[in-house]
């Protein structure tokens, strides 16, 4: 909702209120990142942590993929929605998704020991740090 700030003394016209309501409001929001979540990303001393605020969803509808030196998060649901009458037929699609990569530090993620946990809405990844340096992987990362 947007407030229109006017003067006591000026009578709004019709089309001033439209001018405000479609320049200034609803219809000139970006909605590119609609569904994109929040993530805190944390170096400590042993690890690197990605933390995504995403509640609401289920763990098995996520996907999380290290090509190379490259972390994939991603997330995909579809509902459908379909009520019929004799009458009548209503049918509603809704579709969620994102999509978020993260190019890791160079060779300072043991890959192999790399940790994924969904609670209270929150998708935590735990990228322990390595001394040595290693060549680049591909793997599959499972959410515990």
């Amino acid at each position: 909702m947007t407030l229109i700030k006017r003067n006591q003394n000026q009578t709004p016209t019709l089309s001033s209120v439209f001018d405000e309501f479609f320049n200034n409001g609803f219809f000139n929001k970006d909605f590119t990142d609609a569904t994109m979540p929040a993530v805190n990303i944390k170096e400590l001393e042993k690890s690197y942590e990605l933390e995504f605020a995403v509640p609401g969803l289920d763990k098995k509808d996520f996907n999380i993929d290290l090509n190379h030196n490259v972390l994939t998060v991603s997330y995909e649901k579809k509902n459908e929605d379909k009520e019929q009458e004799d009458n009548y037929t209503r049918r509603e699609y809704s579709y969620e998704s994102f999509q978020r990569s993260f190019t890791l530090p160079e060779g300072k993620v043991n890959y192999d020991k790399i940790k994924a946990n969904y609670k209270n809405g929150i998708l935590k990844i735990e990228l322990p740090k390595r001394d040595e340096v290693i060549t680049k992987a591909n793997k599959k990362i499972s959410i515990n």
